[in-house]
């Protein structure tokens, strides 16, 4: 019996899944996303590309479920128990703005407002010390007040729990005793760091979701079951590794970019395969633009992050998100051209969906202009209606005196400036030279927009992998199981003792293995990636410094210098330096399929016609070429648009395009490009 390797990557417009057999074969689907349960899209997929669910062998799915309910507010009612006399510090949060010119600034609505913050006496000192022990009468009031408001998650942040979770074990405890049926999530387990504004604010978010993921998790694993498919599930994790359904679960948190990180992962494979380590990933789907970065092969990584207004410490890959899709609506404001960041997602969708959308969209521009054809989604699967587009757009370019082809191409302008300042915003906002970059483009969208893209900064090399438009469900594939620990120490690097951090990094190695056991990860399949936090001294950010079993600490000191000139500029390798915490990436490798063999072209003439295509304002006689058809090593000079089953690469005038060993397209700019 054959056995698949299967993930599922659960979008807002589409479902992706791809299906890799025993021999290394890939397949890939598409279907709409099922917004009121999601589940029933991965199933239909599956039933499409497997049939017969227990021949799963593996299954990992990105979800972004958790994130929308954060971001649509409908996330579980939710109290925070905190420490006697500090519960305003998650109130109050930071003083800082983020705009400082911005007249109408509000500070960020908080999940949970004032009135359901509550606070118990009990007080540990900065070692774990107890000053005062904890007082469980003042639970009583916090519990009746649960369960006549109807909570259903409750956040425990105790004054440095992270360095003894004794008080919040017992909080729970006492919580659980009363209310066998409440989430309850401590802040030692969710984030065990200093920072009490970021700490509680994190603790809240993993309560807020909890709910929500576990019932999802709960529906998809039972349907699953239902359907023949024995094995466990597994998550996409922020951090880039994968988990199992019952620990993320227990921290749903890890699950919030669960989505976005499987392309910044199928990046990093990329890289290894290509040789090419440095690349600025891009995934424009139906809804959203999401950017990341792979540098030295390796994705860019982050302990902490902000999500509308609120800090989360978080081990994540570092990504950015904004509004840019190819389902964003232009509509008119004050007499001028707007798109997005409304998304007209799967349902009803562009107007040329024919499923009852009225406001074009980019997907509507890309079509009125020729880069889609009528018969280019899916393989002509899906019927484009390009008639209805053209009366949308004439209807709304008559509001603000354009013509239809001005106004679509208005709309390509204006989506391109968005999506390129965000490019500009995670690389020479940062120091990074974009020119030194590749530009990889994926998303069932980005391939259309990627060359333009390039051209607004100027990069001369853009590389479209096989299946862009499930890349990302793809990428789920080459990831690993992942767990990420940490241990705060706070103290100076001159008076530490290299036989005292190596005892700390075994605990934490220890937490790790235990962790990957749960997971029946073998021993021999284990691996553990060290790192410590470092900043100099009077500072108040640290630098994340990867460190080697064995460095000395001189050794850990020079790569911090180093790392801190290339980030900053500059280095002060004169100054005190202090150690915040150290860190533990445990990991547990998969067999993951063949990539030694070539790509197979399918049988045919590539170019199968040419259609009239639109490119700065004139029109172009462009060929069409099928991409499966293209065989390593051909190359073709642009116009062209390559189309295939999962998306649609727009190349304009004036570069080449080539394709390599493993089926990967490289467009290279010319010198009129």
């Amino acid at each position: 019996m054959a056995k698949y390797k299967v993930s599922a990557d659960i979008g807002g417009t589409f479902t992706d899944i791809v299906v890799e057999d025993d021999a290394g074969a890939v397949r890939i689907g598409k279907v709409p996303t099922t917004k009121e349960n999601p589940a029933l899209g991965v199933l239909q997929g599956i039933g499409q590309l497997v049939g017969d669910a227990s021949e799963i062998d593996f299954f990992v799915h990105g979800t972004t479920v958790g994130l929308n309910a954060f971001l649509e507010r409908r996330g579980a009612k939710t109290m925070l128990v905190m420490t006697g006399g500090i519960s305003d510090t998650y109130t109050i949060a930071r003083g800082h703005r983020e705009e400082l010119y911005k007249l109408h600034y509000r500070k960020p609505e908080q999940l949970v407002p004032r009135r359901n913050v509550h606070e118990v006496r009990e007080r540990l000192a900065w070692d774990g010390s107890v000053i005062a022990a904890l007082s469980e009468e003042d639970f009583a009031p916090i519990i009746e007040k649960a369960k006549a408001e109807g909570f259903e998650a409750i956040a425990v942040c105790f004054l440095h729990a992270y360095t003894n979770p004794a008080h919040e074990l017992r909080a729970r405890e006492i919580i659980k005793a009363a209310l066998p049926e409440i989430s309850v999530s401590l802040s030692h387990q969710v984030a065990p760091e200093w920072r009490e504004v970021e700490r509680a604010s994190s603790t809240v978010m993993d309560a807020y979701v909890a709910p929500v993921v576990e019932l999802y998790l709960r529906t998809l694993k039972a349907e699953l079951a239902e359907s023949g498919m024995t094995k466990t599930v597994h998550v996409m994790g922020s951090s880039g590794g994968v988990m199992t359904d019952r620990l993320a679960t227990e921290r749903p948190i890890a699950t919030l970019m669960s989505g976005p990180v499987g392309g910044s992962i199928g990046g990093c494979e990329l890289a290894r395969r290509t040789g090419i380590d440095n690349l600025l990933c891009v995934d424009m789907g139906g809804t959203s633009f999401d950017l990341s970065l792979v540098v030295d092969g390796q994705p860019e990584m982050t302990s902490e992050t902000v999500l509308e207004g609120l800090p989360l410490l978080m081990s994540i890959v570092s990504i950015d998100t904004v509004g840019a899709g190819g389902g964003s609506i232009a509509w008119v404001e004050a007499g001028g051209l707007r798109v997005g960041p409304k998304s007209a997602g799967s349902y009803p969708g562009p107007v040329c969906y024919s499923r009852g959308g009225t406001q074009p969209t980019v997907t509507d521009a890309n079509l009125f202009l020729g880069r889609l054809g009528d018969d280019s989604l899916l393989d002509g699967k899906m019927k484009l209606d390009s008639e209805a587009t053209g009366e949308a757009l004439t209807q709304l370019g008559a509001q603000i005196g354009l013509s239809d082809r001005e106004l679509a191409e208005g709309i390509l302008a204006i989506s391109n400036a968005k999506m390129a300042d965000a490019m500009r915003t995670i690389t020479v906002g940062q120091g990074i030279d974009p020119r030194d970059f590749t530009l990889v483009a994926f998303g069932g969208a980005g391939p259309m927009h990627a060359v333009e893209l390039a051209r607004e900064l100027d990069m001369k090399r853009v590389l479209i992998p096989r299946f862009p438009g499930t890349f990302s469900a793809w990428g789920m594939l080459q990831s690993d199981i992942r767990h990420d620990l940490m241990a705060s120490h706070i103290g100076l690097m001159s008076a530490l003792e290299e036989a005292v951090l190596e005892a700390e990094f075994a605990v934490l190695e220890e937490q790790g293995r235990e962790k990957l056991r749960e997971e029946n990860v073998p021993g021999e399949a284990m691996a553990f990636a060290r790192s410590v936090d470092l900043r100099y001294q009077g500072q108040e950010y640290s630098i994340n410094v990867p460190i080697e079993r064995g460095d000395s600490i001189a050794a850990v000191l020079d790569r911090f210098h180093w790392l801190y000139e290339r980030r900053y500029g500059h280095s002060q390798p004169e100054s005190e330096t202090e150690i915040i915490s150290i860190r533990l990436a445990a990991t547990g490798s998969f067999e993951h399929g063949d990539d030694g063999a070539a790509f197979e072209p399918t049988p045919g003439e590539p170019q199968v016609g040419t259609r009239d295509v639109i490119f700065d304002g004139t029109n172009h006689a462009t060929p069409i070429v099928k991409r499966e058809r293209l065989a390593p090593g051909s190359e073709m000079a642009s116009p062209a648009i390559v189309e295939e089953e999962s998306a649609t690469t727009v190349v304009p005038p004036g570069y080449t395009i080539a394709i390599d060993t493993f089926g990967n397209m490289l467009i290279a700019a010319g010198e009129s490009a």
